[in-house]
């Protein structure tokens, strides 16, 4: 087995693997570390719906990348324009305006180019009608911007990526973690492997770290987020335990980003306590709360569920759901829009209470019935007239209570009535490293480390608070794909040197 490679890519995720295939395509040796059993391969990339956000000018671009996508159904969507400005936008909206700009317009400006790269390299993607579009005369009108997902979800992205990688002749190490990286005259020179009870060192010219950020570590996220979040479900690879953060701090990188932070969602109560790869897909998730409300333990609502799509608020709500009593929400449905719940709550591992009045579904519950009742009361006295529409931002909303409901504000007054219990799920820290726009990780001065670059989520300082939905894995494609790019350049030059 060979000991010497001109690029080490931690990590085997969508990050890591655009990183390894694009610095493949630019001539150099690449060796993909995976800390994880073959089986378990993939990082949080496995565990995604597969939705990913871009900026395009319309349906002509949409079928560039999906072209078995005929006239005849063609005819029958509606995709508004998601313009760079849209995107951009969108992106300082939610995060408020603290997203770093010159990291964000490399997000934004080469989402679509990446997308097509990714097309290039046997990536095949879907339209998402089930949860981002609704019927409406005969044509399915798409919203949010987030039209688009890779095909079988992230499942159909890792296996369509390893198989690329195998096409090019990347090597790929599994139970190997990597746990040191060495210098030499201020340069990457190495990096320490473990492979069970031993450890391999691997010289090299050039690392990429995509290996995830520490929201598996229950002691960091207890140390940097807040020990509350020592009770969150991790809903994706159980090895996303900070190895590469702390790797590169111990060589001088620089911390960067809202270390406090993640994202987060409302799951499953009853969700696994890590990712299972036998369930593949992000299946426990809860993400039509805009449809209905959410009430807590003690019967009080506690955010705008309306405030905005779904797409701009879920990865925010998971830390609201955190902070309740016993760190439990309950969604609550009528049978108006039971019919309009996305997938996710029609699976066999979807947890549920069902009753044909308010009355009996409360009794199910282990909250204070009264309290839950006279919130629903008091909610759907303040509902206004309007006409519903769950396509846009309709301001159907309520008067009189808070927190209010901005948008898609129905009374809950039809029965049978549904109940949903739901819990925290961290899917990823926002602290991470200094990263510039093209994948080289900075130290204490700003300035690059030589040798070293990062992608996916061990960029700091592009999600703050919030993300637009989508976001994560198109991110991981356009800086896994520069960072690749920049490390095969960085180690062309060092062998050039070297020859000379």
């Amino acid at each position: 087995m060979p000991q010497r490679f001109d690029l080490v890519v931690v990590g085997a995720g969508n990050a890591a693997l655009c990183a390894a295939i694009s610095a493949k395509e630019k001539g150099v040796n690449v060796l993909v570390l995976e800390r994880g059993p073959r089986h378990k391969r993939g990082g949080n990339s496995f565990f995604t719906d597969g939705a990913i956000r871009f900026a395009f000018n319309g349906k002509d671009d949409i079928r560039a990348i999906i072209p078995k996508l005929t006239d005849e159904e063609a005819s029958k969507i509606n995709i508004p324009r998601y313009s760079e400005v849209d995107y951009y936008e969108d992106l300082m909206r939610v995060t408020n305006g603290q997203s770093n700009p010159e990291l964000a317009k490399q997000l934004v400006t080469k989402s679509y180019k990446t997308i097509k790269w990714m097309k290039e390299q046997g990536v095949n993607f879907d339209l998402i009608y089930d949860n981002q579009s609704f019927l409406k005369d005969g044509v399915y009108q798409f919203w949010g911007g987030l039209p688009v997902k890779t095909e079988d979800k992230g499942v159909g992205l890792i296996k369509q990526l390893n198989a690329r990688a195998e096409q090019l002749g990347i090597d790929i190490w599994y139970d190997s973690r990597a746990i040191k990286l060495n210098t030499e005259d201020q340069r990457i020179s190495s990096i320490v492997v473990q492979q069970g009870d031993k450890e391999v060192t691997v010289e090299t010219k050039s690392v990429v770290l995509a290996c995830g950020s520490f929201e598996a570590n229950k002691k960091m996220r207890s140390e940097h987020i807040g020990e509350e979040w020592e009770a969150a479900i991790v809903r994706g690879t159980e090895f996303n335990t900070g190895d590469g953060i702390t790797m590169a701090l111990e060589i001088g990188a620089q911390r960067y980003g809202e270390w406090s932070g993640c994202h987060s969602i409302g799951t499953d109560a009853n969700a696994p306590k890590v990712g299972d790869f036998t369930k593949p897909g992000d299946i426990f998730k809860k993400h039509s709360y805009p449809l209905g409300i959410m009430i807590n333990k003690d019967g009080y609502r506690f955010v705008d569920e309306g405030a905005d799509f779904r797409n701009y608020t879920y990865a925010k709500y998971g830390r609201e759901i955190l902070k309740q009593p016993g760190h439990i929400a309950y969604q609550v449905y009528d049978s108006q829009v039971r019919p309009m719940l996305r997938k996710e709550y029609d699976l066999e591992e979807a947890t549920f209470y069902q009753a044909e009045t308010l009355e009996e579904l409360v009794d199910q519950l282990p909250v204070n019935k009264e309290q839950f009742l006279q919130t629903i009361k008091e909610y759907n006295s303040a509902v206004q007239e309007g006409n519903y529409n769950p396509t846009e931002k309709d301001g159907k909303n309520t008067r009189g209570i808070t927190p209010p409901k901005s948008n898609w504000a129905l009374e809950v007054k039809e029965g049978p009535f549904y109940v949903f219990p739901v819990t925290c799920g961290i899917t990823f820290s926002f602290g991470a490293l200094h990263v510039n726009s093209v994948g080289e990780v900075l130290d204490q001065e700003e300035k690059p480390i030589s040798g070293l670059f990062a992608a996916g989520e061990m960029v700091g300082g592009i999600f703050y608070r919030n993300y637009p939905g989508g976001s994560g894995l198109m991110s991981g494609a356009v800086f896994g794909k520069l960072a690749g790019e920049s490390a095969a350049q960085y180690a062309n030059e060092v062998k050039a040197d070297t020859i000379k």
